[in-house]
Order: structure tokens, then C-alpha cells, then sequence
């Protein structure tokens, strides 16, 4: 075990160390030189105070303005309340019976404090924060470590302020910043100019200024860059080398068959991709791509010809949807584009054809045992379903091609345990209708070859979208409940969304898990709901008992969300598609893959709520036939906040990929290898996978041919060390189960 592998508690102790661990996840001496300073602050430039979110743990450099100690009334104890300013803005720091502070804490002081961010009568304030005053005549060690430098400021916890964080990293830097190797090849740290490893880990810590930093974090994004390509290219590698059965449509087959009846040319982009995809199912490696596109691009025809091309072949191809609701539409609308071709072998059906079965967790016994029966000797050669078809027992005679919708949806293992049922590994193509930038594409599916489709197939009407600020101009709404009622009196459909269904259990029953997790499309991610100025979010049962009796009485309203029954769902999707129910009160169930081309209209109620990235795929259900689309965006959130900013941005542009880049802005970018494939700790501490285009292409090119060169990296321990490091054994699977 390297030196920088030792645990914390030889370092600063067991006390120290048990609280590194459990609030910090930092566990080793490489963990704690690699936990870098989120910002840094210089002596006298104060922390913006405004900028404070809710529930953060925060550490701020402040001026103490005001000092007060309030008694109790009617009883022992008292309140000592200091407020701080940056020069704007103020903010509370509450000690309750520590009226001995105030001996140490005077008007005119410096210092960081450091606490979780709370809420009272509306203003901002930290409980019982930690703090550190940086006044030279108050003798503080801080204050004589910080003098004339930049302030490190670390990610921190309650129980670990950033302060004594800094200290812990300062020792380890004393102690073992010589056992810190070299991960990259030394003429390619020459090529561009980088400085070696424990340089860089010396200057993020311990900066004398910004040029220092700018050098130290220069060299971090390219070890982060490097070393993930590096990992993504022994991943291609490795895949180029497996076998697969060449699947090539036949000449006059069931491929040829379904384009001579389809009553639309297909785009260019769709013929470019369907050309990348026929190529890449001819092969005799396995297929592994990703195809992205904007909302209504076509990608469920792409790659319903790649299963037709695989069917030609004499393999089966398999689809696997997130949802029940997504497995119907699929099965529903594929079946219906196919014709007397989905009945294959069956009476009526054509002789070129083959049968498209479905498979869900909640089908009856007799249609079950039937799908299973077609699967497995191979008159099904195309099968649309769950995560039903991970099922141990479900088998096929040929799996030819894996296509997965929506694949950020599935976890590792469920995508490898339909892809281990093919004799030899089938072909795999990976659907997403959320558009990724290049670079996310590069570093999240850096593994995947990647076709785009940006065209709208003719005939596409465009969509309207418009914010609709309830509280501040409630006649807005009722003017959007008016031109529901409009579009309903054309003849057309609509939507209204909710973030939540409203028939919840109580809170203290134990939360059941949803059926073979196939609804997990209405997790919502609540923005700041659990402040206690927002009410709960709107749900689906609420909202529609009041529409009904309210501004859309007389309509057909029905409610759709993942709790109702399946044959219950399955019936509301075949009347609203069937042109029976007038307006769908749904949760986001509907958010991908749904096609009713009369609906026209959508209003999403509480529209703040939701992901930038999910109002785009919302508003993708409407304007899919010839008539014009509108999307309205309720909120009662206020002009000039961020969250109507969000809204604002939507509302701005139809432009997928723009927007993804604005969603992935605002959520902070994550972990693109881990919370985004495996649910680990961030492994992306300097790298920005937007901002940092440039790092990771040369990154990829430079790895890309490190790989070729020396694929087990026998020449480069240091490498292979930090790629240990990187795929734990959570990562380590996700890159083997890819």
C-alpha cells in the first residue's frame, strides 16, 4: 500500500478521521491532497451574501456590523444575534445562551464563519456557526496562515469547517506531498506545457495568487481529462475485439417492405444514420452507439429499420422502454406502422413478416406465456417491453440487437443482463431524446460511437411557449384555461402536468417501491420546495377536481399518472389517443415517447419545478401534427429569480442541444462517470465538461493513441495506478458492463 493510500487516522488522529470519513467521504491521504478548495477569497474581499442558497453549508469571509444580546422573556436564558454584511447584504449568526461571545466577536471584525444556511421571518441566517476570526491583534493562527495569500475555501460540513479542513490538508501536504507519483507521460506533460503533479497539488492549496491557482488547476483538468479518456478508450478497445453475427438487411426483404409502404421520405439525417447504423450492425464486432436527437426527430423509425434489418438477418431484436405507458406507445405505434408485416405467420399477416410482441411486469398470465413462447422460438423477432424482459426467464432463439430507450433511465446491470442473453454479445444501440453537448457526450458515453438527429421530419408544426406568471398576473391563467378550451373547441387535445399525483400515503407508512422500478419518470426533482415559504407542488388528483368544476367544465377530463393500474393506464392512453378524452391531467409519465398528434396544447402547472432539460421533453408531446403547438408554463415564481430565468430560457428557444447546456449549467455538471452511470462519488473536481471542451478532445486523441500503443499501460504504472483509482469497484463494473 502506497503512502498515499494510508487511512486519515494515522495522519490526524481517530476523532479527525471518523469525521473526515462519514461527512466528507475522504478516507485516505490521497483523498484529503485531492479534495481541492471550491473558491478562494482574498483578505478584505467579503463573501456576496445574496448569493447564499438555502439548506447549503457555506463558509463566508464577513464584516461583524452588529452585536446584540437578547434575554429570554419569562424564563433563564438568552440570544446573542450578530449580524454580518458583505457592504450589500446582512446575514444573522443565532448562539443561543452564549452570551460570552460577545467578548470575541466586536463590531468591525473579520472572519470566516461557517454553518448551514437557514431561513427566519424571512431573513437568512447560520445557528451556532463555527468561526474564525482573521484580525491580526485577535492572534489567530488563521489569520497569520492566510496572511498575503488567497483563502482556500473547501467544500466542508457541519462538523468540519473549512478552516480546520485547511489545516488537516496543510499537514498532509508536509507529510507526503513527495509520495505523490506522476500519472502522465512525461512527453506529453512536455507536449503541453504542464507542471508536474505535486506542484499543481501544492499550488491549489496553497496559492500565493491567481496565476498560481490558474497554473495548478491547468494541470488538474488533464489528469481528470486523461485519465477518464484513457479509461473510455481501453472500454472501445476491448469492445472492437469481441465477435457478433453480421446482421445485413436481405435485398426484397421485410426492411425493403416496410420503406415501399411508408408514405414519407425519410429526412437526411435519418438516411445518414440509418447508413451508420447498417454498417455498424454488418460488422462483425458489436454495434455500440448512441443516437441522439431533438424531441420528434424520428429515432424510434431509425431504429425500428435496424430491427427490421436484424429480423432480415434471421437474429430478433429487442426493445427495452422505461415505462409501461412508453412500452405500450412503442409496441402500439410500431405494430400500426408495420402493418399486416407485425403479423407474421398469423392469419392475414404478410409472408415477409414477422410477429412484435410485448412484454410488461403487469400482463396477464395467458399473454405472458404467450410472449415468452414467441421470444424463445423465435417467431417474435421483435420484442417491446420493460425491465419485464431482464427476467431470468425470458429467453430468445437469436438476440440479434439490444435498443434501449431512454438509457439514462436503466442502471448498468440491467442494460448487461439483456445484452448476456444473445449467444455471442448482440448489437446495442442506445436512444436518448434528451440532446447532449458534445463534450458530455465525449466523457458520459465516451465509449459509444454517436449519431445525431437534429431535423424535424415534414410536416412538424412549430411549438409556442410562453411563461405564465400566476401570481402576479393571475388573469394569465385564466386566459390559459381559455385557449384550452379553444384548441379543444378545434377539435385538438391537451395536456396539463403536474409534479406530483396527490393520492400519497401518509408520511409514516414505509414508501413502497414502485413495480420493477417502471415508473421512476415522475421522480421530480422538487426545486427548493423544502424551504418553508413554498407550498407543496400541485398534483394530478387536486388539479383535476378543480378543472373539472372549474375553467375547463364540460370538458373530458381524465387523469394519468404511474400508481393507476396498468390495464387502467393502458385504457386512458388508448381513449386520449383514440381522440375520447378532450384533456390529459398527467404526471411526467407522458414526458417521452407518447404520440397523439391531435394534441396541441400543453400547461405545465408549477413549471419551476421541473428540469430544463424534462420541459423541453414535456413540450416535445405537443405539435407533432399539422396543426401549430402551445406550451404554457405556469409558475408563481417571481421575475428576476433564477428559477424564472430557467423558464425564461425554455420559453426562448426550441433548441434542444442549447438548452441541455443550460440544464447542465444550472445542475453544476455532477459526475459524468459517476452520478451520471453509477451512482459514486464525483470524480470531476476541476473539469468542466462544458467550459473545457478543448482539454477533453486533445484529452481523447492523446489517450486514443496511448491505448493503441499499450493497452494493459505496462509502461505507465503511475497511469495504471490512478485508473485504479478512479474505477473503484462500482466504476469498475459500469466500465465492464458498459
Amino acid at each position: 500500500m502506497g503512502a498515499l493510500d494510508e487511512p486519515l487516522t494515522k495522519l490526524v488522529g481517530d476523532r479527525t478521521a471518523k469525521v473526515l470519513a462519514d461527512s466528507l467521504k475522504l478516507r485516505t491521504v490521497g483523498d484529503l491532497l485531492h479534495h481541492y478548495p471550491r473558491r478562494y477569497v482574498e483578505r478584505g474581499q467579503l463573501t456576496s451574501l445574496d448569493e447564499l442558497e438555502i439548506d447549503e453549508h457555506v463558509t463566508v469571509l464577513a464584516r461583524i456590523e452588529k452585536v446584540t444580546l437578547i434575554p429570554f422573556r419569562g424564563r433563564k436564558g438568552d440570544r446573542l444575534e450578530v449580524v454580518v454584511t458583505d457592504g450589500r447584504s446582512r446575514l444573522s449568526l443565532v448562539f443561543f445562551n452564549q452570551g460570552w461571545r460577545q467578548k470575541e466577536l466586536k463590531s468591525g471584525a473579520q472572519g470566516l464563519f461557517a454553518g448551514k444556511v437557514g431561513v427566519f421571518n424571512r431573513s437568512r441566517q447560520l445557528v451556532s456557526p463555527d468561526y474564525q476570526l482573521l484580525d491580526e491583534e485577535a492572534g489567530s493562527d488563521a489569520a497569520r496562515q492566510f496572511a498575503g495569500r488567497l483563502i482556500p475555501v473547501y467544500g466542508a460540513s457541519a462538523q468540519m469547517p473549512s478552516w480546520k479542513l485547511s489545516i488537516c490538508i496543510e499537514t498532509a501536504l508536509t507529510k507526503h506531498l513527495g509520495d505523490v507519483g506522476e500519472p502522465l507521460p512525461a512527453e506529453l506533460r512536455e507536449r503541453h506545457g504542464l507542471i508536474p503533479l505535486p506542484e499543481a497539488l501544492e499550488l491549489i492549496h496553497r496559492p500565493r495568487g491567481q496565476a498560481d491557482r490558474e497554473l495548478a488547476q491547468s494541470r488538474l483538468r488533464w489528469d481528470e481529462a486523461f485519465v477518464l479518456q484513457v479509461a473510455l478508450a481501453q472500454r472501445r478497445a476491448a469492445e472492437s475485439a469481441l465477435p457478433a453475427v453480421p446482421r445485413r438487411a436481405r435485398v426484397g426483404g421485410l426492411l425493403d417492405a416496410f420503406d415501399a409502404r411508408l408514405p414519407f421520405t425519410l429526412t437526411e439525417g435519418q438516411q445518414k444514420v440509418s447508413a451508420e447504423i447498417a454498417a455498424d450492425l454488418a460488422s462483425e464486432h458489436p454495434m455500440h452507439r448512441l443516437l441522439q436527437g431533438e424531441v420528434g426527430s424520428g429515432k424510434t423509425l431509425v431504429a425500428l429499420r435496424a430491427m427490421l434489418a436484424v429480423v432480415d438477418a434471421d437474429g430478433q431484436a429487442v426493445l427495452l422502454a422505461p415505462t409501461e405507458v412508453l412500452a405500450q406507445q412503442h409496441h402500439r405505434s410500431i405494430v400500426e406502422m408495420m402493418g399486416d408485416l407485425a403479423e407474421g405467420g398469423m392469419l392475414g399477416g404478410s409472408d415477409l413478416g414477422t410477429r412484435v410482441v410485448l412484454l410488461t411486469g403487469s400482463m396477464g398470465v395467458p399473454a405472458r406465456r404467450q410472449a415468452l413462447l414467441d421470444m424463445a422460438c423465435g417467431d417474435a423477432g421483435i420484442a417491446i417491453g420493460t425491465h419485464a424482459l431482464i427476467e431470468d426467464k425470458v429467453q430468445f432463439q437469436d438476440l440479434g440487437l439490444v435498443v434501449v430507450d431512454e438509457q439514462h433511465r436503466f442502471g448498468v446491470e440491467q442494460r448487461d443482463a439483456l445484452r448476456a442473453k444473445g449467444e455471442q454479445p448482440p448489437h446495442l444501440l442506445v436512444m436518448t431524446a434528451t440532446p447532449i453537448p458534445r463534450t458530455v457526450a465525449m466523457t458520459v458515453f465516451g465509449d459509444l460511437e454517436t449519431s445525431v438527429l437534429d431535423q424535424l421530419p415534414a410536416g412538424r408544426s412549430p411549438i409556442s411557449t410562453h411563461v405564465v406568471p400566476a401570481l402576479e398576473k393571475p388573469n394569465f391563467l385564466t386566459r390559459a384555461w381559455e385557449r384550452v378550451r379553444e384548441e379543444v373547441a378545434k377539435g385538438h387535445q391537451a395536456y396539463v402536468v403536474c409534479p406530483r399525483i396527490g393520492d400519497e400515503e401518509p408520511a409514516a407508512e414505509p414508501k413502497k417501491k414502485r413495480k420493477a422500478a417502471e415508473e421512476d419518470l415522475e421522480d421530480v426533482a422538487d426545486a427548493g420546495a423544502g424551504s418553508d415559504e413554498r407550498r407543496p407542488p400541485l398534483s394530478v388528483v387536486e388539479t383535476a377536481g378543480k378543472l373539472v368544476e372549474g375553467p375547463l367544465q364540460g370538458l373530458r377530463v381524465e387523469i394519468l399518472h404511474g400508481r393507476l393500474a396498468p390495464e387502467a393506464k393502458d385504457e386512458v392512453m388508448r381513449r386520449f389517443t383514440a381522440g375520447e378524452v378532450d384533456v390529459l391531467v398527467a404526471t411526467t409519465v407522458i414526458e417521452v415517447g407518447v404520440n397523439v398528434p391531435n394534441s396541441t396544447a400543453m400547461v405545465i402547472m408549477d413549471a419551476d419545478r421541473f428540469g430544463v432539460s424534462q420541459l423541453h421533453q414535456l413540450r416535445g408531446r405537443v405539435g407533432r401534427g399539422s396543426a401549430a403547438g402551445l406550451c404554457l408554463l405556469v409558475s408563481d415564481m417571481p421575475a428576476g429569480s433564477a428559477a424564472r430565468a430557467r423558464l425564461d430560457a425554455v420559453a426562448g428557444t426550441l433548441d434542444g442541444f442549447e438548452l441541455s447546456r443550460i440544464d447542465l449549467e444550472q445542475r453544476r455538471e455532477g459526475d459524468v462517470l459517476g452520478q451520471a452511470q453509477s451512482g459514486v462519488k464525483s470524480s470531476l473536481k476541476v473539469l468542466s465538461v462544458l467550459a473545457d471542451e478543448e482539454v477533453i478532445l486533445t484529452a481523447r486523441t492523446e489517450a486514443t493513441r496511448l491505448v493503441a500503443e499499450d493497452r494493459e499501460l505496462a509502461a505507465h504504472p503511475e497511469l495504471r495506478t490512478a485508473l485504479e483509482s478512479l474505477l473503484d469497484e462500482d466504476r469498475a463494473a459500469y466500465m465492464e458492463k458498459g
